[in-house]
C-alpha cells in the first residue's frame, strides 16, 4: 500500500476552491477572544502557520474588528457574526457583522488619536495592515458588516 498525502495537507499548498469559516459569537470580550483565536487556528489549517506574517496580520485585524463589534456594535441579547474566506487567487477576507446599524466606522485620514488615549487606534491599524477595508449593510438582517481584505502572494 502506497502512502498518500492527507487532503488537508494537499489543500494547503494548492487550494482550488474558496474556503470559508463562519461562526456566530457572543458579543462579549470572551467572544471576541475566541473569534480571534479561531481565525488564527483556521489560517494555520489553511497553510498559514501561526508565526507567519499572514496569520499574525489577519489575527490582529480580527482582534480589532471583533473588539469593535463588542464595544461599538453591541446590542443586548444579540451576537456578532464572523466570516473568513480564502480564494484560490490569494485573497483572504474577514467580515464581522453586528446588529447596530447607526454606529458605522469611518475612515479618518492621518495618525490615530492622541498617543496617551486608551482607544482609537483600531481602524488605523486595520487601514495600515489590510489591502482594503470597508463597511456594508449586513446581508439579510439589520446592522452592518465591517470587512477587511488581505492579498497574499506566492501561494
Amino acid at each position: 500500500m502506497q502512502p498518500t498525502t492527507p487532503p488537508s495537507v494537499a489543500m494547503q499548498h494548492h487550494p482550488t476552491t474558496t474556503r470559508e469559516f463562519a461562526m456566530r459569537f457572543t458579543s462579549t470580550p470572551r467572544g471576541a477572544r475566541l473569534a480571534r483565536r479561531l481565525v488564527s487556528h483556521r489560517l494555520h489549517e489553511w497553510g498559514h502557520p501561526y508565526d507567519s506574517t499572514v496569520n499574525e496580520t489577519l489575527t490582529v485585524i480580527a482582534a480589532e474588528l471583533t473588539a469593535n463589534a463588542v464595544v461599538h456594535g453591541h446590542v443586548p441579547g444579540r451576537d456578532f457574526h464572523l466570516r473568513l474566506t480564502a480564494t484560490p487567487s490569494g485573497l483572504l477576507r474577514l467580515e464581522v457583522s453586528d446588529t447596530r446599524t447607526e454606529r458605522r466606522p469611518v475612515r479618518v485620514p492621518g495618525p490615530p488619536v492622541h498617543a496617551d488615549a486608551d482607544s482609537g487606534r483600531g481602524l488605523f491599524l486595520v487601514d495600515a495592515l489590510a489591502t482594503g477595508w470597508g463597511v456594508a449593510p449586513r446581508p439579510g438582517a439589520p446592522g452592518k458588516a465591517v470587512w477587511a481584505e488581505l492579498t497574499v502572494t506566492g501561494l
